[in-house]
């Protein structure tokens, strides 16, 4: 059986993190990967429906993701895991879980500027911070700890979304974990 890891892209909102995980999975599958997106909002909906986004709800929700994308690479699966996870603790809680468990674990820091984020806006949810609708937004008036030593740190403002995902996929390649 091949080699499971997770690869963990963390970042602010509409940074990029879904987007290159769709297209690194679309080119792994093709390459006859077994992947699974595992998608922060898609969880929020299914698995964390009832959390909030205080510090101990986002911290369970990110142990939650950890733990079903552990068990899924335990069994093989590359599992891509596009979520915020703003704190470095619940990352690094993560990790541990991994590691405990010999699963391979690779963070990738969609490294995207706030302002930058904002312009894309995907969901609108800088705009409606700016017009005073929301708070909590990570990055803007909610803390958001940038990875120290991420295994990749990826700046999505400089490159496009192919070169992105081929960046992750190349650092897959050097650890053996593509085929």
């Amino acid at each position: 059986m091949t080699a499971g890891a997770t690869v963990w892209l963390t970042g602010l909102p509409s940074a990029g993190k879904t987007t290159i995980a769709r297209a690194l999975a679309a080119r792994l599958e093709a390459d006859g990967r077994r992947v699974e997106v595992l998608d922060g909002d898609e969880i929020r909906e299914f698995l964390s429906a009832g959390l909030g986004f205080s510090r101990e709800d986002r911290h369970t929700n990110v142990q939650r993701i950890g733990f079903v994308a552990e068990l899924l690479a335990s069994h093989g699966v590359l599992v891509l895991v596009p979520v915020i996870a703003p704190y470095a603790d619940s990352r690094e809680a993560v990790r541990g879980r991994h590691k405990a468990q010999g699963t391979g674990f690779v963070e990738v820091h969609v490294a995207t500027p706030v302002d930058v984020c904002s312009v894309r806006d995907v969901k609108g949810l800088y705009a409606r911070q700016a017009a005073g609708e929301l708070t909590g937004l990570t990055g803007v008036d909610d803390p958001y700890e940038v990875p120290e030593t991420p295994d990749l740190r990826i700046e999505t403002h400089g490159s496009t979304v192919e070169e992105s995902a081929a960046a992750v996929h190349a650092l897959l390649a050097e650890r053996g974990l593509t085929i």
